[in-house]
């Protein structure tokens, strides 16, 4: 179905759409002209690399928008080496294991990868001349966490065990989810905090910035099952889907379908049971524009949730949600109670199609009930005397 007709099949989305193209005017806005030749590359990099995040980082404030766009390009030229299956472990382990002191290696590239995203690496040295002009406490947050972040990956690049049969149990889903998600998390909390974008206290509770960080991953996990099985890749844990099936890739196949079915509902329950943590966090969020940073992403997955929650589609090919509907959710999310709001209306739905047959169903039931609680306890409903 082509994008004109999904438009015109949802005429919110197509207004939305409409609106966002004529009338969204950014905070912020960039000025190309002030910006050095360098820089404007370095944006060029940040919008032929993210497909989800360079909109809303470019809409930043401008010192936090710097850092945060080169943040997201050392950690996406971290990842390529960590994605790309054709560069030996000889030279993945060293590099992944000491990427943090390339950052200051002025002249700096790689030119050995084949991955979609290489070309970050290609012309790393021009994100390493904007690193370099970064205020000090940027500079370190972004090199602990990329050292931190390139360790974790390593010590999974180095696992026989989980590069040939994946994720076994919860705590290393748990666990992976976190050192290539909550980790991010972490260093975005710290760089809002030292832009004080966010309450200081974020980083007391290092549970929720965690919890932001892995609601993403599993959302995008349990989205991406087909893709990542044809590409060898398993990160549904063996601990869940064991029960329903053999082996993973048995779901797959139309007899296995409803197994399937019931594995995708008991990962959906384990991704809800986030929700609480991300929305103490987006209450802490006080700049507008770090604010709708932290909160589109957060609104894209639970929308995604919902879309993936008892979808047969799933098992056998790619499903993501409307571009409409992510222009309609980036209009909608403009204060803390707008942003709770959607977030009760996507849970609603899902419990709406969450049936007693599914073993999952009181556990689901019940994460979408904490939901309604904790929005309940912030905004409480207005009744009638």
């Amino acid at each position: 179905m082509s994008k004109f007709v999904q438009l015109a099949l949802h005429p919110t989305e197509l207004r939305a759409v409409l609106q966002w193209w004529m009338w969204h005017q950014p905070l912020y806005p960039r000025d190309p002209s002030k910006e050095s030749e360098n820089l404007l590359r370095c944006y060029e990099l940040l919008r032929l690399t993210s497909r989800s995040f360079a909109a809303v980082i470019e809409e930043l404030e401008p010192e936090l928008r710097e850092a945060v766009m080169l943040f997201y390009l050392v950690l996406r030229a971290l990842d390529t080496v960590e994605d790309d299956m054709t560069i030996p472990n000889a030279v993945k382990l060293p590099l992944l294991r000491s990427f943090d002191s390339v950052l200051a290696k002025e002249g700096w590239t790689f030119s050995d990868s084949n991955e979609k995203d290489r070309v970050v690496l290609e012309e790393f040295d021009k994100i390493q001349v904007q690193f370099a002009q970064l205020k000090p406490i940027y500079v370190d947050i972004i090199t602990d966490i990329t050292k931190r972040m390139g360790n974790g990956m390593a010590d999974y690049c180095a696992d026989e065990d989980f590069q040939n049969k994946g994720v076994n149990t919860i705590a290393e889903y748990d666990l992976y989810c976190h050192w290539v998600a909550g980790i991010v998390g972490e260093g975005l909390t710290r760089l809002a905090v030292a832009g004080k974008s966010a309450d200081s206290r974020l980083l007391l509770n290092p549970h929720l910035h965690n919890s932001m960080g892995l609601f993403l991953q599993k959302t995008n996990i349990i989205r991406d099952y087909h893709e990542d099985l044809l590409d060898k890749r398993r990160f549904w844990p063996k601990e869940v889907w064991s029960k329903y099936a053999d082996d993973l890739a048995d779901f797959t196949q139309p007899e296995h379908q409803q197994a399937g079915l019931n594995c995708l509902s008991e990962l959906v329950a384990n991704a809800l049971e986030h929700i609480p943590d991300c929305l103490f966090y987006l209450a802490a969020v006080k700049e507008q524009t770090m604010f709708n940073f932290c909160a589109i992403p957060q609104v894209m997955a639970i929308a995604t949730l919902e879309l993936v929650f008892q979808n047969p589609t799933v098992l056998t090919g790619h499903v993501k949600i409307r571009k409409g509907m992510a222009c309609d959710l980036m209009m909608r999310v403009g204060s803390i109670r707008q942003t709770y709001l959607v977030f009760q209306e996507f849970c609603h739905k899902i419990h709406l199609r969450n049936s007693p047959r599914d073993p999952s169903y009181m556990r689901i039931s019940i994460a979408c009930g904490k939901v309604d609680q904790f929005i309940e306890t912030i905004f409480p409903t207005e009744t009638a005397p």
